[in-house]
């Protein structure tokens, strides 16, 4: 522990405590949490260094938080610029505030969250790259695409994924980084299948296959993050980072849309496979279960997450399918599913070093229809305003159908996140008369006197 600097008192003190605590704060905040979890972490490290109360207000890229001692308080601000996600990060980040003791230093705790920022990567670029080609060809194949399509879209999210790998390492805007590589992926798609058409004469350009060569763009994790953090009422984080994940999805939805129109690719549904039970079944489960873990490993999860969310995903989505084909309603059956994901996400997180969080989210992402967004992005730029409102409109249930499914899990398996606990908006710090100087009373009853002599005056 460093030696006491002349100066030092309990006001600075203070503001080191509160130092450390906004460091985990927007260190989880970084890796993509939700604003609630951000805010318990902060409050169980902040009861650990000694602090009496703390409260917060979260965004998705800032945190302002207060925090008193006794009579004094002090207020710091940070901003979290990055909007990615670490699952594996997260994870530490989890168990480090799960197992805190009753009391830390300051210095320890500090210490402790740079050994756990220094730990940045989990897999390298190359096996990111060749995850996604494996992700987006399992998509294609749960969305009826057939072993060309499944081709092409590996081929394609592969490249688009190294070149937005190169383009995040130079700091590029996230945006423009999402519209570029989905142009470059979605067109790499189409290029080849039309290479395919010329060279066979089989038409095989196929709506699902465009979508699922640019999935890996699909901001399943933020958006499933923005959608509890409303309906944990956390309006600040949520609806900002809903506005982020909806931004990404239209830079997606235009990149595929601009590609097909330079190509003049004339996008249909195609027709689809025939294959009979169970074998259909079996094949879902292995296909789903590749891309919900390849998603985790894209989240940066450690193996052992990305393979128990890959099991999650593989047992919800295949019975999601099979209940689907058998009519039932695509919405009730989503949020049906993502409420199973969830339930089976907190009995995996019991029995492993993981968060919830990392288990179920790649699991449901699957389910995020961007097929149907894609038609509803061409049906208006085609000037068919009429023909984009049923897609969009089922787009948006079934995504809130999703979330409220997670938020149900959730309020089953945690109390505290279903009831929350009235807080102090204001600190009580008892009676304020002690605090009064003989100047203060003198000044205070010579101004009654002059109110008194007005008042008589008038009279």
């Amino acid at each position: 522990m460093p030696a006491t600097q002349p100066g030092n008192s309990a006001g600075s003190r203070l503001a080191y405590q509160t130092r450390v605590v906004l460091r985990l704060g927007t260190l989880i905040l970084g890796a993509g949490a939700s604003a609630y979890r951000v805010k318990v972490a902060m409050s169980r490290l902040a009861h650990a260094v000694g602090l009496a109360q703390v409260s917060a207000v979260v965004t998705s890229q800032s945190i302002t938080l207060t925090a008193r001692t006794n009579s004094e308080s002090t207020t710091q601000t940070a901003e979290e610029r990055s909007m990615g996600v670490n699952a594996a990060k997260l994870d530490r980040l989890n168990r480090f505030t799960v197992n805190l003791p009753k009391a830390v230093l300051v210095e320890d705790a500090d210490a402790a969250l740079t050994r756990i920022e220094r730990t940045t990567r989990t897999y390298p670029r190359w096996l990111l790259a060749l995850v996604t080609g494996i992700a987006c060809a399992g998509f294609c194949f749960l969305n009826h695409g057939g072993w060309v399509e499944c081709g092409a879209v590996f081929l394609g999210s592969i490249l688009g994924q190294v070149c937005r790998l190169l383009m995040a390492k130079w700091n590029w805007n996230t945006i423009g980084v999402a519209f570029l590589a989905g142009m470059i992926a979605s067109a790499a798609y189409l290029g080849l299948v039309v290479l395919w058409e010329m060279a066979t004469g089989d038409a095989t350009i196929h709506q699902a296959g465009v979508v699922s060569s640019i999935l890996f763009l699909i901001p399943g994790f933020p958006l499933v993050t923005a959608l509890l953090d409303v309906l944990r009422l956390d309006m600040l984080a949520g609806l900002t980072r809903g506005f982020y994940a909806g931004f990404l999805f239209l830079a997606a939805g235009m990149a595929v849309w601009a590609s097909a129109w330079l190509v003049g690719a004339d996008m249909f549904e195609g027709p689809t496979y025939v294959i009979p039970e169970p074998w259909l079944f079996l094949l879902r489960v292995g296909a789903t279960f590749l891309a919900s873990g390849g998603f985790a490993m894209l989240f940066t999860a450690a193996p052992s997450a990305a393979l128990m969310a890959g099991v999650n995903g593989a047992i919800i989505n295949s019975l999601r399918l099979t209940l689907q084909d058998a009519g039932a309603y695509n919405v009730v059956v989503c949020g049906l599913a993502a409420l199973a994901a969830g339930v089976i996400a907190h009995f995996l997180a019991r029995v492993s070093p993981h968060s919830r969080v990392s288990l179920s989210v790649p699991a449901v992402v699957v389910m995020i229809p961007g097929v149907s967004f894609f038609r509803a992005v061409s049906s208006i730029n085609a000037g068919d305003a009429v023909a984009a409102v049923q897609p969009l409109f089922n787009c948006a249930l079934v995504i809130l159908a999703i979330g409220a499914g997670l938020a149900a899990a959730r309020m089953l398996t945690d109390p505290h996140w279903g009831i929350e606990k009235p807080c102090d908006a204001v600190p009580y710090f008892g009676d304020s008369r002690v605090t009064l100087t003989p100047r203060i009373q003198a000044k205070v009853r010579a101004a009654v006197r002059v109110k008194h002599t007005e008042g008589g005056e008038r009279r």
